[in-house]
């Protein structure tokens, strides 16, 4: 249980954590066990059960489902799984997931990597492995599962929200992870891009003018109508709602969409890519 370590101080995880801690501890001592005795039921040592309930360990699914199990009950603490999957994410990451998924509309130009809702698994994997200082592998192997949870707003099923991303051909070439992962990874793109809510653009290097030198960023359209605007830089990430800031990001990425060739003519530069990491 090592990469699930309750993470910084945080309020949000923190107010969940109470809950469910006090409802695992309130029912072992309902059904009269010991921490050791429980730990013993349910497979797992007394010290790992005292950290869960001093709230220094975040409970595993299995952990949930045996207590459920033990304590007969009745599928009460196995339904707590969810609250307790979301707050293992970073707050930023499960704030940008909230966002995500309550934008109709979101736009995003990425020149540095394969945008996070685009990206495979291994993709991911790599991006993460690359940061500096390094990060350890259960970190990189959180931020991979994060990042691939924020993936399933993609889903037309899930709302009838509208994607846009302008990529710039760079990262098309990096192959990041190596070829094998690159070409896993442009085998994604040309699926995403049948998506009927997706539009997908590139952004030729051969391009004269590149609006975008400043860096990536993205942009969502709330059911409010509120745009917020989300950007990163090497030592922080920062999401505004000013309309002075969204309006400038705004301008910026209609005119890199201009830029960019057409979702249909994209295609080609992607599988053109693709081929290359077969060669």
């Amino acid at each position: 249980m090592s990469d699930w370590d309750a993470g910084p101080e945080d309020e949000e995880a923190g107010a969940v954590m109470r809950t469910v801690l006090r409802q695992l501890k309130m029912w072992r001592e309902a059904a009269g066990l010991t921490q050791a005795e429980f730990g013993a039921a349910i497979g797992y040592g007394e010290e790992l059960v005292s950290s869960v309930e001093r709230g220094r360990r975040i409970p595993r699914p299995e952990y949930l489902d045996r207590a459920d199990e033990v304590l007969a009950a009745g599928g009460r603490i196995a339904a707590m799984k969810r609250d307790v999957a979301e707050i293992r994410y970073p707050k930023k990451v499960r704030d940008l997931k909230n966002l995500e998924a309550e934008a109709v509309e979101l736009g995003a130009y990425n020149n540095s990597v394969i945008h996070g809702l685009l990206q495979t698994a291994d993709y991911a994997r790599a991006v993460f492995d690359a940061h500096r200082p390094a990060l350890s592998g259960d970190e990189v192997e959180q931020q991979v599962a994060a990042r691939l949870a924020r993936q399933e707003i993609l889903d037309l099923m899930t709302g009838r929200r509208v994607f846009s991303f302008v990529q710039c051909e760079s990262t098309l070439r990096r192959p990041m992870g190596g070829r094998m992962v690159m070409r896993q990874q442009l085998e994604r793109l040309l699926e995403v891009a049948q998506l009927r809510n997706v539009d997908l653009q590139v952004l030729p290097l051969e391009c004269e003018v590149n609006s975008g030198t400043g860096g990536s960023f993205r942009l969502l359209k709330l059911k409010g109508g509120t745009t917020v605007a989300f950007s990163e830089s090497p030592l922080s990430s920062r999401v505004t709602a000013d309309p002075k800031e969204t309006t400038v990001l705004d301008i910026r990425y209609g005119a890199l969409r201009a830029q960019a060739l057409s979702p249909q003519d994209s295609l080609p530069l992607i599988e053109k890519a693709l081929g290359e990491t077969r060669t």
